[in-house]
C-alpha cells in the first residue's frame, strides 16, 4: 500500500464524513423488503472489500435489484456504504431523485461524463467505496456485455482497489423488458471477488479487459452452480449457453438498441 507524503497510507486517509439521514433509513426498507420477498442470499466473498478506505465495486447488471444487492456486500462488511454511479434521469425523477441525492451517490450524464468521473475519483480518494455497473445497462442476454472503461480508470488514477462483483437470481422477479413477478422463496447469490491485481503503468485497456474476464469467469461460476429451471416458462431467465430462453448476447443487442432508440424518443417528446 502506498504512503502519501505525510507516511499514511490510504487507507489511513480520514473519510470525509456526510450526514447519513437517508441512506441508512433506505437500507433498513430494503431489508424489509428482502424480508417480505423472502429472497435466499448466499453472500460470498465479503472479506474483499476493505474495513476501510476506498475501493471500485464493478458488478454485472441483471435485475433492478442489483444496486440493492451490491449495497448488502458492503452493509455487511462493517456497516459500510456505497456511492453509485447512476444516469441523471434517476436524479431527475421526482420520486428517485431526492432519495439518490440523499444518499450521495454520483448522477452520470452521458453527455458530459467527466464531472461524474472526477467526483467519483474524488470519493475514492476520501476512501468512499464506489459502486460500478461498467455494462452501463441489464443484460437482457443476462450474461455480461461489453464494458466501458470508467472502472478501471477510476482504479487507475484513484489506486483504489478494483473488485469484480457477480449478482444474480433477482431477473427472476424484476429486470428490463419484463413486468415484475412477485414471488417468495427465490434464491439471490451475491459475489465479491479478489482484488484485481493493476501492474504498474497497464493501460485502461489492459485493466478493462481483465475485469470483463473476471467479472464473465465469476458470473459462469455462480450461474453454473444456481439451480436450474424446473418448467418450460422458468426458461426465460436461464442464458443461452446453459440451455435456457434467453437471448445471445448478438440476438439481445438489436433489442437493447430499440430499447434505447425507444427512451431517447419518449425524452424528446417531453
Amino acid at each position: 500500500m502506498a504512503a502519501n507524503r505525510e507516511g499514511r497510507t490510504r487507507e489511513d486517509l480520514p473519510v470525509k464524513r456526510q450526514r447519513e439521514w437517508v441512506y441508512r433509513p433506505v437500507i433498513r426498507v430494503a431489508l424489509f423488503l428482502f424480508r417480505l420477498l423472502g429472497f435466499r442470499f448466499t453472500v460470498v466473498g465479503i472479506e474483499h472489500i476493505p474495513r476501510s478506505g476506498g475501493a471500485v465495486l464493478a458488478s454485472n447488471h441483471v435485475s433492478y435489484f442489483d444496486f440493492m444487492f451490491v449495497g448488502l456486500t458492503a452493509h455487511f462488511r462493517e456497516r459500510r456504504l456505497v456511492r453509485f454511479m447512476a444516469k441523471k434521469e434517476v436524479f431527475d425523477n421526482s420520486v428517485s431523485g431526492p432519495l439518490m441525492r440523499g444518499m450521495h451517490h454520483i448522477p452520470v450524464d452521458r453527455a458530459a461524463g467527466l464531472a461524474a468521473y472526477r467526483a467519483a475519483v474524488e470519493a475514492l480518494q476520501q476512501g468512499e467505496l464506489v459502486g460500478v455497473f461498467p455494462e452501463s445497462t441489464i443484460s437482457r442476454a443476462y450474461v455480461p456485455r461489453p464494458f466501458k472503461s470508467g472502472a478501471a480508470r477510476m482504479a487507475i488514477e484513484s489506486g483504489a482497489p478494483l473488485l469484480p462483483v457477480v449478482v444474480w437470481g433477482g431477473h427472476r422477479v424484476w429486470t428490463t423488458g419484463r413486468k415484475p413477478r412477485i414471488r417468495r422463496g427465490v434464491p439471490i447469490v451475491i459475489e465479491v471477488g479478489p482484488p484485481l491485481h493493476i501492474a504498474a503503468g497497464a493501460s485502461t485497456a489492459d485493466v478493462t479487459a481483465a475485469l470483463y474476464d473476471a467479472v464473465t469467469t465469476l458470473a459462469e461460476k455462480v450461474q453454473r452452480s444456481y439451480p436450474a429451471p424446473t418448467t418450460a416458462d422458468e426458461l426465460w431467465w436461464q442464458p443461452a449457453y446453459l440451455g435456457g430462453a434467453a437471448p445471445t448476447l448478438e440476438a439481445a443487442r438489436p433489442i437493447e438498441q430499440a430499447s434505447i432508440e425507444e427512451r431517447r424518443a419518449r425524452k424528446q417528446r417531453r
